[in-house]
């Protein structure tokens, strides 16, 4: 049995983050299983930067292509990624036709706003509340961002939908790659505010400390840092050959649900340091692989006494097509008639 599943997203390509990764690997894994899925993404449509983010794109003046889409689509399930333009013009063509949908939590939405634009972290729950309530199922990556929601008065059943790793892709290579002092303390991921790069970088710490992203902060970053080696955006290859030349990957923020860059630094045979909160807390949930302190210099230094193979084969236990499965299960009827599959196509098909 193959299903019509409509995938809306305000977060695609070319935007390289963990949400993307994720939502890019589960809409691939699902179309290698048979099932017809249709992306509603920004590239799509016209679009604005966005505030204080110009690498970011939101759609306008969307919905009435939104809902061509689908009614020409006619989805059997449809699951509503993101909170942005398409989101709510998804939400809203749902809501019009009766058609019940998924949605997931990706990110501290209500933290992000708060940091960019100082609105209270209280309303952008209100709004998140709003948004999701409607919504059959929520899906969420971690047991800490389920009891987070539960604690700020979500209703919702809230179902979880881990991540994965391509560990065929990134796995331990040659150190030699990066020609600096060690150990090699690295951050990979959007140069931003969010991601609380400068408490990394204030570490007083030997060795070499490397940033390897593009994002708003990063010319601000490299004039109050000047020491930290910047590396600029990399992808593929080149990507790869950094995160396994470090000694110890370094995950300094404080607003992230799981941190995806996490599996890959551990399938490259890179232990993490971290602080103690929400995503980190999660993944890191063996001391072999990782040390989670709210003091990062404690944690960079314990880490480094880590064993490399260790952080592999804890790697090797994430994969897309679990979390694809996952996914696949959690979806609804979009006409809630409809019966359910009595068993899973990923899992028969796997």
């Amino acid at each position: 049995m193959t299903l019509r599943i409509a995938f809306i997203t305000d977060a695609w390509h070319p935007q390289i983050n963990g949400v993307v990764t994720t939502l890019h690997n589960t809409c691939l894994t699902l179309g290698e299983l048979g099932h017809d899925v249709k992306v509603i993404s920004p590239d799509q449509f016209k679009t604005i930067p966005c505030p204080s983010y110009p690498s970011i794109r939101l759609a306008i003046n969307c919905y009435g292509k939104v809902s061509q889409q689908l009614d020409e689509f006619n989805p059997e399930r449809v699951h509503i990624a993101t909170e942005g333009p398409l989101g709510l013009a998804a939400r809203k063509y749902c809501l019009k036709h009766k058609l019940a949908f998924t949605t997931s939590f990706h990110t501290l939405f209500a933290e992000y706003i708060n940091l960019r634009f100082k609105i209270p972290v209280s309303m952008g729950y209100a709004f998140l509340r709003w948004f999701h309530g409607p919504a059959k199922k929520v899906m969420v990556a971690t047991p800490s961002v389920e009891a987070d929601l539960i604690a700020r008065g979500f209703k919702n059943q809230l179902v979880r939908w881990t991540r994965g790793v391509k560990t065929d892709f990134y796995y331990p290579r040659d150190e030699d790659f990066l020609e600096l002092p060690r150990p090699i303390a690295m951050f990979v991921g959007r140069v931003a505010i969010e991601k609380n790069i400068a408490a990394f970088l204030a570490v007083d710490f030997p060795g070499s400390k490397v940033i390897v992203g593009d994002g708003p902060q990063l010319k601000e970053l490299k004039e109050q840092f000047p020491e930290a080696v910047f590396v600029g955006f990399q992808s593929g290859e080149p990507l790869a050959r950094h995160l396994a030349s470090a000694d110890v990957f370094v995950f300094p923020s404080r607003t992230d649900t799981f941190g995806i860059v996490l599996l890959d630094a551990l399938a490259s045979g890179v232990p993490v340091a971290a602080y103690p909160v929400t995503g980190p807390l999660d993944v890191i949930t063996s001391d072999k692989v990782g040390n989670l302190n709210e003091d990062l210099k404690v944690a960079m230094t314990e880490a480094l006494k880590l064993d490399p193979q260790d952080c592999r084969n804890f790697a090797l236990n994430y994969t897309w097509a679990h979390c694809t499965e996952q996914f696949f299960n959690n979806l609804v009827p979009a006409i809630e008639d409809i019966k359910q599959p009595e068993s899973s196509l990923v899992t028969e098909t796997l």
